[in-house]
């Protein structure tokens, strides 16, 4: 089916009452396993593609982009396209061009006013060619500088900022990592509540991998709609090449691994999406 814009698909999810997951992309293997584990599940998913991912492809977006486009446009169940963590202006603006249906617009290493101006001026470039656009206002731990540990977002400044930005959905801090390989993660459900009524647009946990199918639950529940997911991915992914390559070290061609990757990942999304769902 066409690709569905990410709007649809998180306005859906949040009418129901559940998440969306939003999967990182970073190989023709992941979209394929998005896919595969999306139809699996029988559950829309959102395949996204972060500036860092685009960074691996040499800078190039429209090659990685409009494979993963096709890919989605093959699936049995709704699925979107969606640039992540965008910091480059000259990225944003080849957003319009190559499928996507959202981005997420990411100026929050800047100082607080600056942050406001340039994500303002994003939305409202995003809002004139039908782009839906996610934003960050508080910091999510696990990289350095701003997403610095144990960060979480303010309530009233996360009303403030949707309203002078005129985002679409807000990413906010509430005890998750980027990154993590083990979930341990413990979310702030209080905060959740107190965003949700603060905010007046959908909200995003980024991070998701380290945080427990348990919190997951709840913190949908609490008011969070997209739920972005990449290294869970990664963790399936590396671990099935070791796993091939361990037990076999004669063979040459990577179709033999890199399938076994690719069918360990739709597994991971099966398995989120039905959390999730």
């Amino acid at each position: 089916m066409p690709l569905v814009p990410t709007a649809e698909l998180v306005r859906a999810a949040h009418a129901d009452g559940r998440g969306i997951g939003a999967f990182n992309v970073i190989t023709l293997e992941h979209a394929e396993a998005v896919v595969a584990g999306a139809e699996a599940a029988g559950l829309p998913a959102v395949c996204q593609i972060s500036e860092n991912a685009v960074r691996f492809h040499g800078g190039s977006l429209a090659p990685i982009a409009r494979a993963t486009a096709a890919v989605a446009e093959s699936a049995a169940v709704p699925v979107g396209l969606h640039l992540d963590h965008v910091t480059d202006e000259d990225l944003l603006r080849r957003a319009a061009d190559c499928g996507f249906g959202s981005v997420m617009y990411d100026a929050s290493a800047l100082p607080h006013a600056r942050n406001v101006a340039a994500t303002r001026a994003a939305a409202d470039w995003a809002h004139d060619r039908g782009l839906w656009l996610e934003a960050e206002l508080g910091e999510i731990g696990g990289k350095d500088g701003v997403h610095a540990p144990g960060a979480r977002t303010d309530p009233a400044e996360a009303a403030a900022f949707v309203a002078a930005t005129g985002i679409d959905a807000l990413a906010v801090a509430v005890g998750s990592s980027h990154a993590m390989t083990t979930r341990t993660a413990r979310l702030d459900h209080d905060l959740i509540g107190r965003l949700r009524g603060a905010a007046t647009v959908p909200l995003v946990l980024h991070g998701s991998t380290g945080v427990p199918d348990d919190e997951l639950r709840r913190a949908v529940a609490g008011g969070m709609v997209k739920i972005n997911i990449g290294t869970a991915l990664n963790i399936a992914f590396t671990g099935a090449v070791r796993d091939f390559l361990a037990a076999d070290s004669v063979t040459v061609d990577p179709r033999r691994y890199l399938s076994s990757a690719r069918t360990r990942m739709a597994s991971a999304v099966e398995s989120a999406l039905r959390v999730l769902g």
